[in-house]
């Protein structure tokens, strides 16, 4: 089982869209507070659909929370700051990726002490956008995690 951590995401109909994917695929949710919603939010009720019901949802009241938890987990951080790309590394079963808010990231402390595992997706030089968005950077790196791993469980 894989695990996807959304730190402080903001936006909720993109914590919906992957909070639909987890349960599309047996993957847990981690999300790490602050949130810049509520749970409750219509909008991120209605992006998840009538799924809600089928994806596991751990919730940690800060970053600093969530890191000493999972202290021993494979942990993978992604950022356009990211030294590797995505398709390089090797996913582990039940490794953690970690994913920032959409207006900054992932703390900068955290993927300059976390280099060798920082990933990022290419993207085109000549554009002005700082990033993809949310939902779709987690798909992209879920299903090739899930794709290196037989997609385990999936038909």
């Amino acid at each position: 089982m894989l695990n996807i951590v959304l730190v402080e995401p903001e936006i909720p109909p993109n914590t919906g869209n992957i909070a639909r994917s987890c349960a599309a695929t047996g993957t847990t949710l981690h999300l790490v507070e602050p949130l810049g919603f509520s749970l409750d939010d219509a909008h991120l009720k209605r992006a998840g659909l009538d799924y809600w019901p089928f994806v596991t949802i751990k919730m940690y009241k800060s970053l600093a929370e969530f890191m000493e938890i999972n202290e021993n987990s494979s942990l993978y951080f992604a950022s356009t700051k990211g030294k590797r790309l995505y398709t390089e590394i090797a996913y582990e079963d039940e490794c953690y990726i970690l994913f920032g808010k959409e207006t900054k990231g992932l703390p900068k402390d955290l993927i300059e002490a976390n280099v060798d595992r920082s990933i990022r997706i290419p993207m085109c030089k000549d554009t002005n956008l700082r990033s993809l968005n949310l939902s779709n950077s987690v798909n992209i790196v879920l299903f090739e995690a899930l794709r290196q791993n037989g997609f385990q469980g999936l038909y």
